[in-house]
């Protein structure tokens, strides 16, 4: 069995392969094409493992490797680093250091998901990066108003009464240019978010994982197809407990001589679905008597943004037990 160590960067990776007694057989620097791989791989006799690090580039890395060696493993980085931590560190190191861990079997790894889930997490991360260019363009119009004293009557400024008065008032010419350029932007973000809301629509109608979870207050066709996305298969959490950790939302704790301390949220594992929840728990609160009351008792002793947090947990674990069970909400 020979153990291949791989640390990849944007245009090249470093290897190391090693035996099964951890004796280094070979180590180098390679381009990332599939040639490159080929050719390392191929002198491989008895079997052979691999091991990358889940980083931005993984997908492809992952995907070549996969027809050449035997397993392909994806290395938590973060702690992968807490088990190697080294004062001296290089690309050789580095990707010696997950041969020996592979070959030890001591790789912490990270959830591998299959294309069909890869794919939708990025049509729905894609529209989630048109709709925050969309967000940021809205904010320069309104940081224009704010610098001329301009204020509109009109809850919505991109509406048809607020389109209407943004073209109405009276801006210096450099302002009224830069208004003008902003709305064309703006439609133009509408056009490329349209058939992509509408394709994320037509899935999230055909699934029923999607359909149990829009039973839940708060939640759509969007937030139900992202939750979805970035969970993948639910039943690898044994536990509620692991999908709310894996979603950053557990508070840190800190316990010592007997005492136990709980901080802030540690915000480790899908930024995106961590996003989601509490998004949906802002609705949710003022749409469910349970979530609103769960809500309104802890943001009386420990504020609005520490409720919003300890609802998204609850909705979480909620969509947890629906999936699980196949049962749709019940107040």
């Amino acid at each position: 069995m020979q153990y291949y160590g791989i640390d990849i960067h944007k245009k090249y990776s470093t290897y190391t392969v090693v035996d099964e007694q951890g004796k280094i057989m070979s180590q180098g620097k390679i381009d990332n094409k599939i040639e490159s791989f080929r050719q390392i791989t191929s002198q491989a006799e008895g079997g052979s493992k691999a091991v990358i690090e889940a980083t931005c580039n993984w997908y492809y890395i992952h995907d070549l490797l996969e027809g050449m060696v035997d397993e392909v493993t994806i290395a938590h980085p973060m702690r992968t680093k807490a088990i190697a931590a080294a004062r001296v560190k290089t690309d050789k190191i580095d990707a010696t250091t997950l041969a020996q861990l592979l070959r030890a079997d001591l790789i912490p790894t990270s959830y591998i998901a299959p294309p069909e889930i890869r794919e939708l997490r990025e049509l729905i991360r894609y529209r989630a990066s048109l709709v925050r260019i969309r967000t940021r363009v809205k904010n320069k119009i309104h940081a224009i108003l704010i610098k001329n004293g301009k204020s509109s009557i009109h809850s919505d400024i991109f509406g048809k009464r607020g389109r209407a008065w943004l073209s109405s008032i009276e801006l210096r010419p450099v302002y009224r240019l830069s208004v003008d350029g902003y709305i064309q932007l703006i439609d133009f973000l509408n056009q490329q978010i349209k058939p992509v809301t509408h394709e994320i629509d037509l899935m999230a109608k055909s699934d029923l994982r999607a359909q149990l979870l829009e039973t839940v207050p708060g939640i759509g066709h969007y937030s139900a197809m992202l939750i979805l996305a970035e969970v993948g298969d639910f039943s690898r959490f044994p536990t509620a407990k692991h999908l709310v950790s894996y979603a950053g939302l557990n508070p840190s704790v800190h316990a010592s001589g007997g005492i136990t301390r709980y901080g802030r949220i540690t915000k480790q594992g899908s930024s995106w679905l961590r996003w989601v929840m509490v998004e949906v728990a802002s609705i949710a609160s003022r749409h469910s008597s349970r979530l609103g009351h769960l809500h309104s008792r802890i943001a009386y002793k420990h504020g609005n943004n520490t409720a919003n947090i300890a609802v998204a947990r609850e909705v979480l674990t909620i969509c947890y037990h629906m999936l699980r069970k196949g049962e749709s909400y019940k107040e």
